[in-house]
C-alpha cells in the first residue's frame, strides 16, 4: 500500500509562535468511520493561539494545529457511504489538525460543498459562520430593527457577523482599529464604524441608539473591554463574551448587571455548541446557505502552510483584516 505523507505544522511544547514547526508525517491507515481529506485552503483563527499558549486545552503533544479547513477527499474508511473520493468538503472545530496537507477526519465532521462555494470562501466562513448562527439563533435572538454592536468588526468573524445580522434586518454599529479598516466593515454592511482608537465607542452606542443602547454587543476583546462594553447595552438586551485577545475576563460582578442595568451577559463556546453533531451540521448548513446568498468572505492574506508562524504573529498584533488563509 502507497504511503501517504502530509506536510503538517506542529507544536512541541506550548508557547509562542515560534513553537510552530513544519514537518513531515506519514499518516497510519486511514480508520473506519473516516475520510483523508486534501486540503485546498485552511483557517486561521484565534483559538489556533489559544491552543498554541496552552491556555486551551490539547488531548496531547505533539500536536498539529488548526481547526478549520476545505479540500477534496482523497479516500473514504470502512463504513462511510454518504460522502466518495473526489467530493469537496469543508468542517470546522475539534479534532484539532487542519494546519497540514492532508489530514483524516472522522466523516460526520465533513460537510460537502455545492459547486457554487469555492474552498476558499468555505475555509474562511465555516467556523465564524456557525459562530453567527450559534449567537443569533440560540444566544439572543435577534429581530429587524434590532441593534447590535460588533467588536473588531472588520475582522474575519467581524465581518461575518456584520452581514449576518443585517441580514436578519439588525442595525449595526462596529468597532475598528483605522480608517481603512472602517472602510472595509462599512462596505459589509456595518452601518456605523468606530475608530476605537480615537473615539468612546460607549458614547458612539449611546449616539447610534439615542441614548438607549444596543439590544446586543458582541464582545470578542476580553479584558477591560468587556466591562465598557456593559455601558453600551439597553436595559434587557444582552453581552456575549466570545474571546479574549486582549486578556482573560476578570471575575465579573454580578452588581454590574443589574438590577439597575438589567442586562444579561454569556460566555457561549462554539466548541460545545458543536459537540451536539445536530446543532453542527445546521450551523454548517445555515453558513452554506449565507454563502450560497451572497455573503462575502474577505480574504484579507494567503500564506503558505510552512508560514503559519508568521500568520499567528500577525493575527496576534492585530495586523489582518478579514480571514487569513493558510495554502498547503
Amino acid at each position: 500500500m502507497m504511503k501517504t505523507l502530509s506536510e503538517q505544522v506542529r507544536i512541541h511544547a506550548f508557547g509562542a509562535a515560534c513553537e510552530l514547526r513544519a514537518e513531515t508525517i506519514e499518516l497510519p491507515p486511514l480508520a473506519a468511520e473516516c475520510v483523508r481529506v486534501r486540503h485546498a485552503a485552511v483557517g486561521v483563527n484565534f483559538v489556533d493561539v489559544y491552543h498554541r499558549t496552552g491556555l486551551y486545552a490539547l488531548p496531547s503533544l505533539p500536536a498539529t494545529l488548526g481547526v478549520e479547513g476545505a479540500g477534496v477527499i482523497e479516500e473514504v474508511g470502512a463504513g462511510v457511504s454518504h460522502l466518495r473520493a473526489g467530493q469537496r468538503v469543508a468542517y470546522a472545530g475539534p479534532p484539532v489538525g487542519s494546519y497540514a496537507s492532508v489530514r483524516d477526519l472522522p466523516a460526520e465532521r465533513a460537510i460537502p460543498l455545492p459547486d457554487g462555494i469555492p474552498c476558499d470562501q468555505a475555509a474562511g466562513a465555516m467556523l465564524r459562520g456557525i459562530t453567527a448562527h450559534m449567537l443569533f439563533r440560540y444566544v439572543r435572538p435577534i429581530a429587524a430593527g434590532d441593534t447590535v454592536l460588533v467588536h473588531a468588526a472588520a475582522g474575519g468573524l467581524g465581518l461575518v457577523l456584520v452581514q449576518w445580522a443585517k441580514a436578519l434586518g439588525a442595525r449595526v454599529i462596529g468597532t475598528v482599529g483605522s480608517s481603512a479598516k472602517a472602510e472595509l466593515a462599512l462596505a459589509h454592511g456595518l452601518d456605523c464604524a468606530v475608530l476605537y482608537r480615537e473615539q468612546n465607542f460607549v458614547a458612539a452606542v449611546k449616539e447610534f441608539t439615542n441614548g438607549e443602547g444596543v439590544h446586543f454587543a458582541i464582545d470578542g476583546i476580553g479584558g477591560e473591554t468587556v466591562l465598557r462594553t456593559l455601558e453600551a447595552v439597553r436595559p434587557y438586551g444582552m453581552v456575549a463574551s466570545i474571546g479574549q485577545v486582549a486578556g482573560d475576563i476578570a471575575l465579573l460582578d454580578t452588581a454590574l448587571l443589574g438590577p439597575s442595568r438589567s442586562i444579561a451577559f454569556s460566555r457561549p463556546g462554539v466548541f460545545r455548541f458543536m459537540s451536539d453533531l445536530q446543532r453542527y451540521r445546521e450551523g454548517a448548513k445555515a453558513t452554506l446557505e449565507r454563502l450560497a446568498g451572497g455573503m462575502k468572505i474577505s480574504v484579507g492574506m494567503e500564506l503558505p502552510l510552512s508560514r503559519a508562524e508568521e500568520a499567528h504573529r500577525m493575527l496576534e498584533a492585530g495586523a489582518t483584516t478579514g480571514s487569513l488563509l493558510l495554502r498547503p
